[in-house]
């Protein structure tokens, strides 16, 4: 039971990180509940487990998944700070166009 919940973790998380990397059309909010899902259900199968009975092929798996949730979310951090910027650029692109000049700096040359 704890191996098929890592299993498919790992298949959403990779599934995530490849499409952000290449910026493939992908349905996040779905992809994003998938992957809350599956950190619960690992979350409440693995409370109380002893780490030292792990069978081998599951500990390799959840080091590996491990790995796979680091890189996503080095990934989902640089597509949130993309937004970010975007955001700001359209906010300051907005501001900009409904502004009349009035307030603004006026550059005068002097000859």
């Amino acid at each position: 039971m704890l191996l098929s919940c890592v299993k498919r973790l790992e298949a959403v998380i990779e599934e995530e990180t490849e499409a952000l990397e290449t910026r493939a059309p992908v349905d996040l909010d779905a992809l994003n509940h998938r992957k809350s899902q599956g950190l619960l259900e690992l979350t409440r199968l693995t409370r109380g487990l002893d780490v030292t009975a792990l069978d081998a092929t599951v500990a390799i798996h959840l080091a590996r998944l491990r790995d796979k949730l680091a890189r996503n979310q080095q990934v989902v951090a640089l597509h949130l700070r993309a937004v970010e910027e975007i955001g700001e650029t359209l906010a300051q692109v907005a501001l900009a166009a409904e502004s009349d000049g009035t307030y603004s700096a006026r550059r005068e040359h002097w000859s």
